[in-house]
């Protein structure tokens, strides 16, 4: 009985001697978001904007019949898709045959994805734990104080010495306030049909109005992206955080040709929290300035760290919430000259792992 290698769960890639495709398994097709049919006949390396896989080791292998092996090969796709891989290169020669190689890729930061999502929630929840009791520690002895203010301007006979109290009763409602927006909402707001890209230009505009500095705005637009059941206000509120950080890490450091790019995709059979979603909405901020900075990059979303010396700390630990509270997440990459968050915000009506409803209402592809 002879194999099938569309059964096997890693990527196995025939190639020629050109390291031209000649065969994908159904691994493969999914790992290179491409068909046979489409790829075949191409030149494998094509494939990618960029790829760290050593094609003259390749060639080699297959004029010396050698097999050779390497990890932590990373591939950049033309659609912007990062991924990482192990990868076998077996060559395979047949009596008469034009020599060929079969190359079989495994994908390696699936792990690192999930140790990241781990991370996240472990971070999202001891941010919460922190700043529920530090709100405790802080609105208690807040409200007393304001409440003597208050007792103490109605005392006082002279309306310029009202000035102070009413100077403590102000830094107490701020304070009072700051502790509110570090705390969240624990309840989104009501959802309905939102078009991401008619909030994407809404925050650009917003933006653009308050930016004095020249900025480039590239636009990445999927048109067939489908209206997402959201809270708008909210995610609106998201991405005005991600697109302001961005344009303020490249006034900062007085970036060169300071360029935000925004991009929209469809992510499939993409998994969040150990969830299973056929259709995810991708939104993509990404900058060109000088990177995040190694020492907070580990904590980014606990509140009050900030890479900026005038951040609150706060706009990124509210927009996670607001994010995971959409059952979805923010990742992030960053190096120098290049900044890319990512949120993913599944369609809801079409998840895998439970029962189907006769009539999906919404949210469809």
């Amino acid at each position: 009985m002879q194999p099938d290698l569309n059964q096997l769960l890693t990527a196995i890639i025939l190639l020629d001697d050109q390291l031209t495709i000649g065969y994908l398994n159904t691994a493969a097709e999914a790992l290179l978001d491409g068909s046979l049919r489409r790829f075949y006949g191409q030149p494998f390396l094509d494939l990618f904007h960029f790829s760290s896989l050593d094609s003259f080791a390749l060639q080699q292998a297959i004029r010396d019949q050698q097999t050779i092996s390497d990890r932590d090969v990373t591939m950049v796709l033309h659609d912007g898709r990062r991924i990482t891989v192990e990868y076998t290169a077996q060559p395979l020669a047949g009596d008469g045959e034009q020599p060929s190689m079969l190359l079989e890729l495994r994908q390696t930061d699936q792990l690192a994805r999930i140790h990241q999502e781990t991370s996240q929630q472990h971070q999202l929840h001891a941010a919460q734990s922190m700043v529920r009791g530090l709100a405790h520690e802080i609105k208690n002895p807040l409200g007393g104080l304001r409440g003597a203010a208050q007792l103490l301007a109605s005392e006082l006979p002279d309306a310029e010495l009202r000035e102070y109290t009413d100077l403590i009763i102000r830094q107490a409602d701020r304070l009072s306030a700051l502790v509110d927006r570090m705390l969240g909402s624990n309840q989104i707001q009501q959802q309905a049909p939102a078009n991401i890209h008619e909030l994407l230009e809404h925050v650009v505009q917003v933006v653009s109005l308050g930016n004095q500095q020249p900025l480039q705005w590239v636009k990445d637009y999927d048109p067939s992206l489908p209206s997402l059941t959201t809270a708008a206000g909210p995610l609106e509120q998201v991405l005005l955080n991600l697109v302001v950080n961005a344009c303020d890490a490249l006034r900062e450091s007085q970036t060169d040709n300071p360029t935000v790019t925004l991009k929209t995709r469809v992510a499939h059979q993409q998994t969040l929290y150990g969830k299973r979603y056929r259709q995810c909405a991708v939104i993509v901020v990404q900058d060109n300035g000088p990177g995040i900075a190694d020492e907070i990059r580990d904590t980014l979303f606990y509140p009050m760290v900030s890479g900026r010396a005038k951040g609150t700390g706060l706009g990124l630990s509210i927009a996670q919430n607001i994010v995971h509270q959409h059952g979805g997440k923010i990742e992030v990459e960053s190096e120098p000259g290049l900044t890319e968050f990512r949120v993913y915000l599944p369609y809801i009506e079409t998840r895998v792992d439970g029962p189907e409803p006769d009539k999906l209402k919404g949210n469809t592809l």
